[in-house]
């Protein structure tokens, strides 16, 4: 056998090399000539990307920050007046945070206090600044889950989906309360968003910590909205030992320090997810005892919140369905799940609590997100069923709403995007302005008793008494009192149920237990003060007075109007036009009554 000489073999091996480097140096030419391929083809539309997204979702936080009015006293005494109390040593109390009962937790409002009280221990702000800067916080959280939310919607749905959603996030006034809201409700809704997004992205153990963190730190039953994640992981993937594994991470994570956190301020072993569940489900006295709501309240709510969108979202599985039949399915499949799993959140929390008793508005936040979303896909199957209308009564193809080749789908239906994003920005914005003309009253007047100490109005080494009588629910919080030194005081008035107490004055406030304290909503005559040494008063005039509620802006001898601001009427108010702000009809069928700042005689002793 004949070997071929060194030379030979070497020219073989160079004359090889020569071609494969020709061969590559071809192939970069034709794939530096074609398009990029990426997980979800944009066909060439225009979206926002990741930085102005956020930015506009923060500019949006920021004025629900600054303008949105506090629309449940349970945000005040619940959550308000217990951090200005971790942050200031001085607040109410609610009977839920007495270690004999123990439904909310201490580790959540750390999670609030710890910055709000390194910003008060560095630069030492009026209080009214620390409200204002926690809810800043909020907002900032809340754009942060909302960008990761919107960017795994335009990878999971398409691009088109995604930018409808954000237009609805924009601008709806459900967001604009619950954003910025200092609720477990609202926590559990940042938590969602963030839990969606990666288990959109398959990132099924941070997807299972959000759940976790939603549920666990900010409210319980915001754990159903995990089911869905469960179902895929458990019986799709068969993941059930990262099912587990991470669960079980992420409660001891979680629940862990909050049992440790809870169990040192409240003087005993206390676990306040497990009390709030058992207080609610498992034969407590139950929430039904602070007001139930007919079957229409969450229906009429969601149009309040959401005007369009939430029509939109209800009928999203209907879309589906008209879609599975109609749109070809190269054009209806999602990147990684079904669409019918990827929506079940929000039909599995509707259907769950559309049927409970007692309905508030807070216990829909964590599903707002999702509603924006199933509308998005609604208006979005709206348009390809459009568009296979125009194909048909011009006899065209049905391959047309191909993305990649001819005439684009929304060529043809653009006019159906902008208009359900116009339509619902207007009534969106319209609903956010009708909720501060009506109702931010309290909010203006609170603000107005600071004046008095800055222009030297008080002396303020003595204690001053703010009192609210049938308004008590209106207060939103001592944040809004200039020192320390202010009190708010609560006056007899027909309202029957339990009041909040001020926190005890030693170290071990928390572990206390009052006598003045129940579950069963009832009255306790002991917390009522005196009107006599009250020093200011706010009260509202409907025109209607009892001898317990009397008009005490009328009763001059004793009081001065220090400002006066409307407040609405909802009794003598046109529904619609109290509901939405319209220019110069508004005016004319919205009726209101004059919230008063009131001032005592006696004030001048404290000069």
């Amino acid at each position: 056998m004949v070997r071929n000489p060194p030379s030979l073999r070497l020219r073989q091996n160079a004359l090889q090399s020569s071609r494969k480097e020709h061969r590559k140096e071809s192939h970069k030419k034709i794939t530096n000539t074609q398009p990029k391929k990426t997980e979800q083809d944009t066909g060439g539309l225009v979206y926002p990307g990741g930085d102005t997204a956020f930015k506009a979702l923060l500019s949006a936080r920021f004025c629900a920050a600054i303008w949105s009015h506090i629309s449940d006293c349970d945000e005040t005494y619940n959550y308000w007046e217990p951090m200005h109390y971790l942050v200031f040593g001085k607040g109410l109390q609610t009977w839920e945070y007495s270690p004999e009962y123990g439904l909310r937790s201490y580790t959540y409002l750390l999670v609030h206090a710890t910055p709000a009280y390194i910003y008060h221990k560095l630069l030492q702000p009026n209080p009214l600044l620390i409200f204002y800067f926690t809810r800043c916080l909020l907002g900032l959280i809340c754009s942060f889950a909302e960008v990761y939310f919107y960017k795994a919607v335009c990878r999971e749905f398409g691009v088109h989906v995604g930018r409808l959603c954000l237009a609805f996030q924009l601008f709806s006034a459900g967001m604009f309360i619950s954003s910025t809201a200092f609720l477990p409700s609202s926590w559990a809704m940042y938590a969602f968003a963030a839990a969606c997004a990666a288990w959109w992205k398959q990132k099924y153990p941070l997807a299972i910590f959000m759940i976790a963190l939603g549920s666990l730190l900010g409210w319980p039953f915001a754990a159903l909205l995990g089911v869905p994640i469960a179902f895929d992981m458990v019986f799709l993937k068969k993941l059930y030992k990262d099912f587990i594994q991470w669960s079980a991470i992420s409660a001891v994570v979680i629940l862990g320090p909050m049992i440790a956190i809870d169990s040192s301020y409240f003087g005993n072993i206390v676990i306040a997810p497990w009390n709030i569940i058992k207080y609610n489900v498992l034969g407590g006295a139950g929430p039904e005892l602070y007001g139930t709501e007919p079957f229409s309240f969450y229906i009429i709510n969601g149009f309040l919140n959401f005007n369009i969108i939430w029509i939109f979202a209800i009928f999203c599985p209907i879309a589906l369905l008209l879609s599975y039949f109609l749109v070809p399915a190269k054009n209806k499949s999602t990147l990684t799940l079904p669409h019918v799993l990827s929506i079940s959140p929000l039909f599995l929390w509707l259907a769950v609590f559309l049927f409970q008793p007692h309905k508030e508005e807070r216990f829909l936040f964590p599903i707002y997100p999702m509603i924006c979303l199933c509308a998005a896909i609604t208006v979005d199957i709206l348009q390809k069923l459009w568009f296979r209308v125009l194909c048909f009564l011009k006899t065209q193809p049905v391959k047309m709403l191909r993305l990649s080749h001819g005439p684009h789908y929304l060529d043809s239906t653009l006019f159906i995007m902008i208009g359900t994003i116009v339509i619902s920005a207007l009534l969106g914005v319209s609903r956010i302005f009708a909720l501060y003309r009506n109702y931010h009253a309290p909010l203006d007047l609170m603000m107005e008793l600071n004046r008095f100490p800055a222009e030297g109005k008080l002396n303020t080494n003595n204690p001053v008494n703010v009192c609210f009588g049938k308004d008590w629910y209106r207060y939103p919080s001592s944040f809004f009192l200039p020192s320390s030194n202010w009190n708010v005081r609560f006056i007899q008035s027909e309202f029957k149920g339990i009041l909040p107490a001020p926190y005890s004055e030693f170290e071990n406030g928390t572990t206390i237990i009052h006598k003045h304290f129940n579950d069963k909503n009832q009255e306790e005559v002991s917390l009522y003060f005196d009107i006599n040494k009250c020093h200011f008063l706010l009260d509202l005039d409907l025109n209607k007075e009892t001898e317990l509620e009397p008009i005490y802006s009328k009763k001059t001898d004793k009081w001065t109007i220090v400002k006066s601001l409307p407040f609405l009427n909802a009794e003598k108010s046109s529904t619609v036009f109290r509901a939405f702000y319209v220019p110069f009809l508004s005016d004319m069928y919205v009726k209101y009554g004059n919230f008063s700042l009131l001032q005592t005689h006696k004030l001048s002793r404290l000069k």
